[in-house]
């Protein structure tokens, strides 16, 4: 393919807005929409994988899209009428369908690569340190599936050329991502259809747990599937007969059959902890994930300051490390607390909003109450978990605070906690670090409260 005919057939078909509508509908949707994307450490400018994981997320709008575009590109030649006519020209049937396919797919993966590139400007621009190519396969995928869809969709109009080919193909491809599509409701995303057949759709979940990604099942499984896609629609542009376009259809029957057998039955085989992502880093007794690593020259400081009042209150009962929080789990489920570390949830908004000696302040109320619901942008947890745990920090450093960035305002929490801080303050010390065992034991059971072991009301 020369340039001179690579830039008429630009001109003359709608392979230039395909990759237009690709950038412009994804942007969009990133851009003017307040969602889930923006916010906490799984929000999509924060690191790579978030990055390319939302970006495909909105293959449940771009492939349908996709799909349409490629109908209305492979009805061009029977709309015009010239169909019969090009099929008497000495030249290969395939080397027109190369030419039509080419430009599009040419369009339509340059389209998504400026889409993603903007987005890794993004990352880099909000200071991520950690960089690796784990992401890559994920939206390789996805523009491969771009690909596949619309030259689908331009086989399928060869196949059936009529005007409503194009409205109800794209109907059909949008309805399939919605029943297939995976809701992020759980610790793991599940949906309506069994595991191994959701990932038949390009599009991935929402993103919750920063340190999740793809495995390499799914990408070997997909692959399989889109190239099988691929084939059919190519075929679908070259044959005429209809013996050769029922056997057309072969490469994409083989191509699921041979995806089901490759991709994981189970959500937690599909969406798996990046290891090396989530590999420690210490500094004294501070540990954080590899992609959190930046953060360790802030929090190291006021962990050993924290780690030494701790010791001093509880002993050889101290958490010996504050170690970040890697294993997956749902917004509302309890956490898996651990005696032996104390747990750091960067996306839990009392600890993400810290700073300065706050920060001291809440890492000693989580090695001394640690809290055992989990706490969200939406969900700050229970108001009585907030003042145990400022009351029991409080009185290690002599004065009461209520913990700052939960959705429970100051005097709410002051008005809770206030009555046991009261009478906290006033034993002796040895009677005031009774109590706080006793609030350590009850949050880790998650039945006992805490506050009220504070105010020696369940021994």
């Amino acid at each position: 393919m020369n340039v001179r005919v690579l830039r008429t057939e630009l001109r003359r078909s709608v392979a230039p807005w395909a990759g237009v509508a690709v950038v412009a509908v994804g942007l969009g949707f990133l851009y003017l929409i307040n969602g889930a994307w923006w916010r906490g450490t799984a929000r999509w400018t924060a690191h790579w994988t978030p990055m390319a994981l939302w970006t495909r997320s909105l293959l449940a709008f771009l492939w349908p899209l996709a799909v349409g575009l490629g109908v209305m590109q492979g009805l061009r030649d029977p709309r015009s009428g010239t169909a019969e006519l090009l099929a008497t020209t000495p030249r290969p049937a395939w080397h027109r369908a190369a030419l039509l396919a080419g430009t599009t797919a040419l369009t339509l993966t340059a389209g998504f690569a400026l889409f993603v590139l903007q987005g890794g400007v993004r990352v880099l621009l909000g200071g991520a340190a950690y960089t690796h190519l784990g992401w890559l396969p994920i939206s390789l995928v996805g523009g491969l599936a771009l690909v596949a869809g619309a030259l689908f969709g331009m086989g399928a109009a060869r196949a059936l050329p009529s005007v409503l080919t194009p409205p109800a193909l794209t109907v059909v491809a949008l309805a399939a991502t919605v029943l297939l599509q995976q809701t992020p409701d759980s610790a793991l995303p599940s949906g309506l259809a069994p595991n191994r057949l959701s990932q038949l759709s390009p599009a991935v979940s929402q993103v919750r747990e920063s340190l999740l990604t793809l495995s390499a099942s799914v990408h070997a499984g997909q692959t399989l599937w889109l190239l099988g896609m691929l084939a059919t629609g190519f075929a679908l542009l070259v044959v005429t007969s209809a013996r050769a376009r029922l056997l057309a259809l072969a490469p994409v029957l083989a191509g699921a059959a041979l995806a089901l057998l490759v991709l994981p039955a189970e959500p937690r085989d599909t969406y798996v902890v990046d290891e090396a992502a989530a590999a420690m880093v210490c500094e004294g007794p501070v540990c954080v994930t590899k992609e959190q690593q930046h953060r360790l020259a802030e929090l190291a400081p006021h962990g050993r300051k924290a780690h030494r009042l701790l010791r001093q209150v509880l002993g050889g009962q101290a958490p010996a490390t504050f170690r970040e929080e890697t294993a997956p789990r749902a917004i509302s489920d309890d956490r898996d607390l651990s005696r032996e570390d104390a747990l750091l949830d960067f996306d839990d908004p009392v600890f993400a909003r810290a700073k300065g000696e706050e920060l001291t302040r809440v890492l000693l109320a989580e090695g001394l109450a640690p809290h055992c619901l989990g706490r969200s942008e939406a969900e700050s947890g229970v108001l009585t978990e907030l003042a145990a745990q400022s009351v029991a920090a409080g009185s290690v450093l002599g004065d009461f605070k209520p913990l700052g960035g939960s959705a429970w305002s100051e005097k709410d929490q002051r008005a809770e906690a206030a009555p046991v801080w009261q009478k906290l303050k006033a034993l002796p010390p040895a009677e005031q670090r009774s109590r706080i065992l006793a609030a350590r034991s009850a949050a880790f059971s998650c039945e006992r409260d805490a506050l009220e072991a504070l105010a020696g009301d369940s021994r």
